[in-house]
């Protein structure tokens, strides 16, 4: 029997080291949510290992009924029960095997005769422009995102250093950001100047939390729903953000959440999630909507992607950028040993990648911490005297 004390210690693998952990006074820590919670609300603190689920027989079990699939046990349930996020089977079955490639539910493979704009989008591998543009009638769009808090950490670099006057599109307007916007250390007043300016605010969760792994494995629906919706009705409330112009996110760490989080896209009404790193590809990919079966492999260690199909949610895929021998997402995750100049070079370099071939959107992702190297920030300003200007 565990004791109180035992059972409120857990552990953080980060970058190759092992952290000790305690859960507050009076709190357990629970191993299949991994957070901590009252004592009556947990009862697994003496898992050791984590189970192995059994295969579901699926139609090997013979099911009477042609709508049925068959648990490991035997146990026939209808067909939409299978990776629906809940468990129905008593061993787990039902839920243990649903990646795309194992989900019974799954969606099919992109059909372009059934899939027109402006609602649905796909094609066979992802890097067709959309409505069969010619490449040299295809607008060259660049998005520019940050992810988490605005406050007086950052707000010079976005009111002073990057979204100046003279910084505009081809056809004159000043170029705008996307913001993916977390509650913790947010300044508000902050948010709504910037969605007064005419730059989009997003959504990147209310806590933000930890461990990176439970946004995929551990978060309910209702969890994504209060962290998603949660964050849009905080922003509505104090940045006074109309909840209509409220329409993409961010999942913290990159962390996919398989098909509960696109079932509560799917049901608040987001219109596109812009988290998915794409296996890096030359040309780089379009973004899709998830009426059909994902163009790319699902990328990432135990990465959880939708399976199944959900009509008009669109996926704006993270194209990585090239340098030398490494790729990476997110600008600030590129190699930080390369200076101000060898930026500047990889900038354009996967500019070009992007504008010489089929003109998917160049996307620059940041956190804001990159630009406290000046020169950085030096280099990304250069890149804007150079036409690599920014449109939302």
């Amino acid at each position: 029997m565990w004791t109180s004390e035992e059972c409120s210690k857990y552990f953080l693998c980060l970058e190759g080291e092992v952290f000790d952990f305690k859960c507050s006074t009076g709190l357990l820590f629970d191993v299949n949510r991994q957070i901590c919670d009252f004592k009556l609300n947990v009862d697994n603190c003496d898992i050791t290992a984590e189970a192995v689920i059994p295969k579901p027989l699926l139609k090997e079990a013979k099911c009477d009924d042609e709508n049925h699939l068959g648990c490991a046990d035997g146990t026939c349930l209808p067909q939409e029960y299978f990776c629906d996020g809940s468990l129905d089977c008593s061993d787990g079955s039902d839920e243990g095997y649903c990646d795309v490639n194992n989900d019974p539910n799954a969606a099919t493979s992109c059909d372009p005769l059934a899939c027109s704009l402006p609602n649905c989008f796909c094609s066979k591998d992802g890097t067709r422009p959309p409505g069969n543009l010619p490449i040299s009638s295809t607008p060259q769009m660049i998005t520019i995102t940050f992810d988490d808090a605005v406050n007086d950490d950052n707000w010079d670099l976005f009111n002073r250093a990057l979204f100046l006057k003279q910084y505009k599109n081809p056809n004159n307007c000043p170029i705008k950001a996307t913001f993916f916007v977390s509650h913790q250390y947010n300044n508000y007043y902050y948010t709504q100047k910037l969605w007064n300016d005419g730059h989009e605010i997003a959504i990147h969760s209310i806590t933000h939390r930890g461990p990176e792994e439970w946004w995929s494995n551990n978060a309910t629906i209702e969890d994504w729903f209060d962290e998603m919706v949660g964050q849009a009705n905080i922003l509505n409330r104090f940045s006074k953000i109309r909840m209509e112009d409220i329409k993409g996110l961010r999942v913290p760490f990159l962390r996919i959440g398989w098909n509960r989080q696109f079932l509560m896209m799917k049901e608040f009404g987001f219109v596109y999630d812009n988290s998915m790193v794409a296996p890096f590809s030359n040309p780089p990919l379009w973004p899709y909507t998830l009426d059909y079966k994902m163009p790319h492999k699902c990328m990432g260690n135990k990465q959880l992607c939708p399976s199944r199909s959900y009509p008009g949610v669109w996926e704006l895929p993270m194209n990585q950028l090239e340098t030398s021998d490494y790729t990476c997402a997110m600008v600030d995750s590129c190699p930080p040993t390369l200076s101000g100049s060898e930026m500047f070079d990889m900038l354009m370099h996967n500019f070009k990648r992007h504008y010489l071939s089929n003109k998917a959107p160049f996307g620059l992702y940041f956190h804001s911490t990159w630009f406290k190297n000046p020169s950085y920030l030096s280099a990304f300003q250069v890149s804007h005297s150079n036409k690599l200007l920014i449109t939302q």
